[in-house]
Order: structure tokens, then C-alpha cells, then sequence
């Protein structure tokens, strides 16, 4: 352990006695493990020591931290809780103790007068009032380091609220409390899934809608008959949330109308004609396709290699190992 000579630990020093524990709520899961041993069997082992040694101590603790909380997060074990709550004493918070602040204010200003050798600082009226009125998140701890504070630094030892003031940070106590707004629960995700799920839904139903206007319109061109069956989806395309919206019949049916150029006369056999030269561009390899773009850039450039492989994208020597594989 690295310990050089025998040492007492605080349950050895405080046998017969009477030991204090503060802010017991926080202490590790370990800890409470060997806190829990001592407790119920009065023995512990010193570090590094394989000899059990008795105690006979009472236990005073103390802590901040809201226990069955504790215990429910497993933070704290139950079993260690109901061994040390033999005797137990709720002290409120020190904002609900109004008449305690400014006794105990007094009381600290005394002691820091003692302490540093100089005059007694006293509240005037007004300032009491505004300690009373303060909540104190930091209870006395904080009522001890404010008096301590303007004890040391005011030289007037009479303290106005204002001066007061300067002393007590802003916390918003004011302010209503939220509770739990950053925890999400797990049906609150769920429902957000489903929103987004159902938007994409939407999406997926109002593109396959406008497929098939364009299908149609492909094939049978602009006419009444296709704008009566698609008015509903029309009016859906441009609806009245758009900026661009188009108000009337008319403007819809003019949106609609392609020009002259792109009409063709016999749209089905465009599209078989638009099918067969895919089908033969297809049928072309990527060998084939390489060897083409090859030797047009070689012709191009008139046989200028560094010229066509940079215009190839490709390095010199890459050019020289496909013209060899080509057998250009």
C-alpha cells in the first residue's frame, strides 16, 4: 500500500466515541459495502492487515441528497439507509427558516470580526430584509461565505441593501420551474418515428401520382379528358399554401399545355424507338467504350499522347499500357 508506519483510521480513533459522516448520500457503492459491514458487526480490516479489529462507535450522518431518490436510482443501498436512519432529523432548508438567517448572519459577521480583528459589520434595515427575501440555494454554507465576504472587503462597516445586493448572485428564483424538459420519454421518440414515417408515406404516395399524370400525359398528350380525371391531383400540385399558386382553371390548364415542338404525333412509337437505341447503347461493352474514347482523342490530338491523357484524365503511362493492350 505504501503506507512506511501503522496508522489509525477514523473508525480505530473514534472507538467509544462518536464519528460524523457528511454527505454520506454520495458516497461509492464500495464504500457503502464496507460501511454497512462495520455497522452491522462492529469489525473492520485496516488496509493491508488480515486481522479483524473491533468498534464501538456512534455514527452521526448527514447529507443533502433527497434518499429514496437515491435508492431508487441505486445510487444509495437500501439496506445501508435503514441501518444509519435509526434516529432521523429533517432540517429544512435554510429559506424556510427565516428567522434562523439573520441570527446566523450575526452570528458569522461576530466570528469574522473575532477572526480578522476588526469592527463588527452590521445590516441596515433595508438590507435585512433583502436577506431574508433571498433563497439561499446554497444554504448556510453560502449565508457563512457571504458574511465572510463583506466582513473582509467593505471598509464601512454599516451594509446597505444595495451594497448587499452585490454580494448575492442572480439565481431566478423567480423564475417558474420546468421539470423533466430535456427527458424524452421513449413513447415521445415513438410518436415522433411515426410522424416522420408518415411524411415520408406521403411523399412516396404524391410521387408516384405525378408518374402517372406524366405517363399520361406522354401518351395521350394535353387534353380535356386527362385534366377532368387528374383535377383532383392538379389542384393537389398547385395548392394554395404555394407562393406560386395558380388561381383559376385556366391557369391550370395553361401550365398544362406543352409547346408545339415537344408534341409529337405518335407518342408510343418515340417511346419504342427511345427503348431500342437505350437497348443499343447497352449492348456496347466497357472494353468497347474505352477503345473508342481512345481513339478519338488520340485522333483529336493527332497521336499527341500527353495531350489525350490529360484530356482522358488518365496518366501517360496508363495511356501507353492501353494503346499496347489495344494494339492502337
Amino acid at each position: 500500500t505504501g503506507a512506511t508506519s501503522t496508522r489509525s483510521g477514523y473508525f480505530e480513533e473514534a472507538d467509544g466515541g462518536t464519528i460524523f459522516l457528511d454527505e454520506v448520500g454520495e458516497l461509492p457503492l464500495p464504500t457503502q459495502v464496507r460501511l454497512l459491514r462495520v455497522l452491522e458487526n462492529g469489525e473492520f480490516l485496516k488496509v493491508g492487515s488480515s486481522k479483524t479489529q473491533k468498534t464501538d462507535v456512534r455514527i452521526v450522518a448527514a447529507t443533502n441528497v433527497k434518499m429514496f431518490d437515491a435508492i431508487k436510482n441505486e445510487r444509495f443501498r437500501e439496506d445501508l439507509y435503514y441501518r444509519l436512519s435509526t434516529v432521523e432529523i429533517n432540517l429544512p432548508p435554510l429559506r424556510d427558516r427565516k428567522n434562523d438567517i439573520h441570527l446566523l448572519f450575526r452570528k458569522f459577521a461576530s466570528d469574522f470580526a473575532t477572526k480578522y480583528k476588526m469592527p463588527t459589520i452590521r445590516l441596515e434595515d433595508d438590507a435585512v430584509q433583502n436577506l431574508l427575501k433571498y433563497r439561499w440555494s446554497g444554504n448556510i454554507r453560502q449565508l457563512r461565505n457571504v458574511a465572510e465576504q463583506i466582513s473582509v472587503l467593505e471598509q464601512n462597516r454599516s451594509i446597505s441593501a444595495e451594497k448587499l445586493r452585490a454580494y448575492l448572485p442572480d439565481t431566478g428564483s423567480n423564475l417558474p420551474a420546468v421539470i423533466g424538459q430535456n427527458k424524452k420519454s421513449e413513447s415521445d421518440f415513438s410518436s415522433e418515428r411515426e410522424i416522420l414515417y408518415k411524411v415520408l408515406f406521403d411523399m412516396k404516395s404524391d410521387l408516384n401520382d405525378l408518374k402517372k399524370l406524366t405517363l399520361e400525359l406522354m401518351e395521350n398528350g394535353n387534353n380535356a379528358t386527362v385534366q377532368e380525371e387528374n383535377k383532383s391531383l392538379i389542384k393537389k400540385i398547385y395548392s394554395e399554401d404555394d407562393s406560386d399558386a395558380y388561381e383559376s382553371a385556366e391557369d391550370i390548364t395553361e401550365v398544362l399545355q406543352l409547346p408545339e415542338e415537344s408534341v409529337v404525333s405518335s407518342p408510343m412509337k418515340d417511346k419504342y424507338h427511345f427503348a431500342e437505341d437505350v437497348e443499343e447503347e447497352e449492348t456496347l461493352s466497357l472494353q468497347e467504350k474505352e477503345l473508342e474514347l481512345i481513339e478519338k482523342s488520340l485522333e483529336r490530338h493527332n497521336g499527341k499522347r500527353k495531350a489525350a491523357a490529360k484530356e482522358l484524365g488518365i496518366s501517360e503511362r496508363t495511356l501507353y499500357r492501353k494503346i499496347k493492350q489495344y494494339d492502337l
